[in-house]
């Protein structure tokens, strides 16, 4: 793969990381709890890990290729949006910072950063959608190998912004419990809305 193709691909990618969804409402989440940025960013990498292991086997283009397994899919991620946005209403980061809030393990933060990134429909749109734009099979380079080069830019694109924001958080919103609550909630709010709009269009489609 040439080097133009690579800025390509990082340019459009970044601009899909760039834009405030799940994962940056969990990043945000994180960075209002003590000790929980590193797993919690590792949870969000790890989902992305494994469908970047998906596409490298070749799967993403049985699962493209299937409208109704995708829509099951998409389905299920609006709905995981929806049940992640209800929680965070139910119990914004800033009213958790400390004490009960703490009982959760590196391990439990990890998992739900995972199942975040994974069940992510915005993830469905990048490797679905986005990757075979830039994949091309004539350049000498295996399919499999171009794939696992993207999915690495991506992940790295996500491990940098995502620890950014979960550090603008601790620094800015930590010391304004009244903002960390606001900015929450509409973390809380705009997930339920985009998991139910996606669940409206998947539904109605």
């Amino acid at each position: 793969m040439d080097t133009t193709t690579l800025a390509a691909f990082l340019a459009v990618d970044l601009l899909l990381v760039f834009t405030p969804g799940a994962d940056w409402a969990y990043a945000i989440g994180a960075g209002l709890r003590d000790r929980s940025v590193v797993p919690a960013v590792a949870g969000l990498i790890a989902g992305y890990a494994g469908y970047t292991l998906l596409a490298v086997a070749g799967l993403v283009v049985i699962v493209a290729s299937s409208t109704t397994l995708l829509t099951a899919l998409t389905v299920a991620g609006a709905g995981y949006l929806v049940w992640l946005g209800c929680s965070v209403l139910r119990q914004p980061a800033a009213l958790t910072a400390s004490g009960a809030a703490m009982g959760s393990s590196r391990l439990q933060i990890m998992l739900k950063g995972a199942g975040t990134s994974g069940l992510n429909p915005k993830a469905l749109l990048l490797y679905f959608s986005l990757f075979p734009q830039f994949i091309d099979p004539a350049t000498g380079w295996p399919v499999a190998a171009q794939t696992g080069l993207l999915g690495t830019l991506h992940m790295t694109a996500c491990a940098v912004v995502y620890l950014g924001v979960a550090v603008l958080a601790r620094t800015v919103l930590k010391t304004r419990p009244s903002a960390a609550r606001a900015v929450t909630r509409c973390s809380g709010a705009m997930m339920i809305v985009i998991g139910g709009l996606l669940l409206v269009e998947s539904l109605a489609g």
